[in-house]
């Protein structure tokens, strides 16, 4: 059985070689975040910043967020080429752009019956580009839609909401529900001879439910803070921005050097193990300075995410790469 996620990262971030934490990053970030907190900038309801997002009294919001959870991995693309793009957006929110508009197409995208015997060649007019590049690894987000339409179609009576119901206001029930049914949610490695999980995919979709009913009503969890930070290519950036993160020499020029990390190797485990401790210990020290139930893991990561997205090319500028895994965990 695999340490959960907060546990993980603690034992990564102690056996790490790579990758260290400083102290004094840790306590510079958690003063930009108590200031974040206390103006309101930085709450549960930043999640409904952007118009791609579902309302909670969207009666097809859960399986929107499943499906578009499903899907949410490995966007990145070098820095000189270009991008997936839809409408506009990139990433993640091309992703959102373009299951809203097979909604507006009238494309039954959020029925399992639909998508899990859904054709490449159907998914791929879904995920249509606004430029000449095809959206990344489709033939493994086919798989994915496959597999968990199956599943769901098979156990919860074809909507996501049945296993929110089931999970009764309990975040790592929803949790273990999700990596013990859903096989590619199932995020796990093995580091120095531990069974560690990351559960980047699985976790966000806990705290895409959360943030999208603002904790309430069917997003209402009473231990949402046993989720951590959801650790993928683009937060270990911030962190690094903000001196939170220290790379070995050897690290850092693989990366520069547009070397692609392999997914469970020992220098990509340590950069997602240690961005999920790093979170947990900038959560702590913001946590002794306020009120504790104004932050968790994942309004520090919301910030870490966004802030990444607005410094693009500040952090770039500055020579702060992130590390290259095709991967279907983040």
């Amino acid at each position: 059985m695999a340490l959960q996620p907060r546990a993980s990262g603690k034992l990564i971030s102690a056996l790490s070689k790579h990758v260290t934490i400083i102290e004094e990053g840790v306590q510079k970030l958690g003063d930009v975040l108590i200031e974040e907190v206390k103006s309101n900038r930085l709450s549960p309801n930043n999640f409904s910043q952007t118009d791609v997002h579902p309302k909670a009294d969207d009666p097809w919001a859960p399986d929107w967020l499943f499906v578009v959870d499903t899907l949410n991995f490995c966007f990145w693309h070098h820095e000189h080429e270009e991008g997936w793009k839809v409408e506009g957006y990139t990433g993640y929110f091309a992703l959102c752009a373009a299951i809203n508009r097979a909604q507006r197409e009238k494309v039954d995208i959020l029925n399992p019956k639909f998508y899990s015997v859904i054709t490449e060649e159907k998914l791929s007019k879904i995920l249509r580009s606004d430029t000449k590049v095809t959206c990344p690894l489709l033939s493994e987000r086919l798989k994915c839609l496959h597999e968990v339409g199956n599943v769901l179609l098979e156990k919860f009576d074809g909507s996501f909401e049945n296993a929110i119901k089931q999970a009764d206001g309990s975040a790592i029930k929803l949790l273990s529900i999700i990596v013990d049914n859903f096989k590619c949610f199932r995020d796990e490695a093995v580091y120095k001879g531990h069974k560690v999980a990351i559960y980047k995919r699985a976790q966000i979709l806990v705290g895409d439910i959360w943030a999208c009913y603002q904790n309430k009503d069917l997003g209402y969890f009473e231990d949402i803070d046993e989720i951590t930070a959801f650790a993928d290519y683009r937060i270990p950036q911030t962190l690094l921005w903000y001196g939170v993160f220290k790379y070995s020499d050897d690290l850092l020029s693989k990366l520069k050097a547009n070397e692609i990390l392999e997914n469970g190797d020992e220098e990509e485990v340590e950069i997602r193990g240690c961005s999920i401790h790093a979170v947990e210990l900038i959560k702590e020290y913001v946590a002794e300075k306020l009120d504790k139930s104004k932050i968790n893991s994942i309004l520090v990561d919301h910030f870490l995410w966004d802030f990444r997205r607005k410094h693009a090319k500040e952090i770039l500028e500055k020579g702060l790469p992130f590390h290259k895994t095709f991967s279907i965990y983040y």
